[in-house]
């Protein structure tokens, strides 16, 4: 009989344990942190040839969206207006998930259609105004003119990075060419979202005032440390620019460590480097993190 007593006392310890632990966890006990969301995913892959013809130049997209189908944290229907205007744009807002997704597509394949209509309109006023000109060799490099369109190439998708106590963070990766030469490029739009309220979280949501300047010595720091150099100076000479100046953007990811701001190409660094992402844990930036905030409770401060 005591062995059954003994594993009761030893079952109730642990019971006792596991609630002081929760409570004791600012009210984030990790038997509760996944967020009640589901999600699903539409892919789609298209080619496009100019006039149906297949020896003609294309247009390729492929759409990787994942979305939420279901959830008890908030308005869905809300929440799914984010995630489409957050991939497709402000046009697409109001559309179905799905519904997004084709209407996307059939435009971009329409905006190829122009781009190579315009593109042959101007070949051939190009050529007429050649033909103009006495003793113009059309075969000279200088003047040749192509008929031949350059094709296009986009994809499109979402990952979801974060999905705990009320925060959603996803990132938008989107990458485009044109054909042309140094056309390829490639962007990273991220988003963190407060479940309670059913919006994006800002800079102004997180942080109290004055928090840019602190943020931006933060960022050099790690941008510097990142790349092993010393110095401002020795950033700008491997690609990077304007770094003095450089301040929080609003493009970050949330998690229950800290925040990652994403800097695309353009921004501080030449296209030839990837894009810069700088992580700054919470402890580092307490002081500037507002009270009773979801950020706070995040970070259990």
């Amino acid at each position: 009989m005591e062995k059954p007593i003994g594993r009761l006392i030893f079952m109730l310890l642990l019971l006792v344990f596991v609630v002081l632990t929760s409570c004791n966890n600012g009210g984030r006990s990790k038997f509760r942190a996944e967020n009640n969301i589901d999600f699903d995913t539409i892919r789609t892959e298209e080619r496009f040839y100019l006039e149906g013809d297949t020896r003609n130049p294309y247009c390729d997209i492929k759409v990787d969206f994942i979305y939420p189908v279901s959830s008890s944290e908030g308005d869905l229907q809300m929440l799914q207006q984010l995630f489409v205007r957050s991939m497709f744009g402000y046009a697409f807002e109001n559309f179905e998930p799905s519904a997004a997704v084709e209407a996307y597509v059939n435009n971009y394949v329409e905006n190829y259609s122009q781009d190579a209509g315009t593109y042959k309109e101007t070949v051939s006023d190009m050529k007429e105004l050649n033909d103009m000109i006495p003793g113009m060799d059309i075969q000279d490099s200088e003047h040749i003119i192509s008929d031949t369109f350059y094709s296009y190439y986009e994809s499109l998708s979402d990952s979801i990075t974060f999905n705990q106590y009320d925060v959603i963070s996803y990132q938008v990766k989107q990458s485009n060419s044109k054909g042309e030469p140094n056309s390829y490029f490639v962007s990273y739009n991220n988003y963190a979202i407060n479940l309670k309220s059913g919006s994006q979280l800002t800079e102004a949501d997180i942080f109290v005032t004055g928090y840019d300047n602190v943020l931006q010595g933060l960022i050099i720091d790690s941008l510097m440390k990142q790349n092993d150099v010393e110095s401002i100076e020795e950033l700008e000479d491997l690609g990077f620019f304007g770094i003095k100046e450089i301040v929080p953007n609003n493009n970050f990811l949330i998690n229950d460590e800290g925040i990652t701001y994403t800097f695309n190409k353009g921004e501080y660094s030449a296209y030839q480097l990837n894009a810069p992402e700088v992580f700054i844990p919470f402890i580092a930036i307490k002081q500037l993190i507002r009270e009773n905030s979801i950020v706070s409770k995040l970070a259990n401060l």
